[in-house]
C-alpha cells in the first residue's frame, strides 16, 4: 500500500528517524533517554519489515543495542 508514493514499511522508517530527532530537543535525560527508546523501536520494526533480513539486520543489531543501553542507564541507581 502506497500513500503519497510513499510505502507503509517506509513511514516506519521516517516515524523512527523522527522519534531519534525529537529526543535530542528533550530538556531532561530522563526524556530523552524515553523518546530515543521509542525511535529504536520503531526502527528495530523497520529492520524486520525490509524486505530481505539481510537488509534489516544491521538496522535491528544497531538499534537493540542502542535501546539496552538506554534501558541500562534508566534503571541504573543514581549516583548523585
Amino acid at each position: 500500500m502506497e500513500f503519497f508514493g510513499i510505502t507503509g514499511i517506509e513511514y516506519v522508517g521516517y516515524l523512527a528517524s523522527f522519534m531519534v530527532l525529537l529526543s535530542f530537543t528533550m530538556k531532561t535525560v530522563r526524556k530523552l533517554r524515553l523518546v530515543n527508546m521509542s525511535g529504536c523501536i520503531l526502527f528495530i520494526i523497520y529492520g524486520f519489515l525490509m524486505p530481505t533480513l539481510r537488509v534489516g539486520l544491521p538496522i535491528i543489531i544497531a538499534n537493540f543495542a542502542i535501546l539496552a543501553v538506554n534501558f541500562y542507564y534508566l534503571i541504573r541507581p543514581s549516583r548523585t
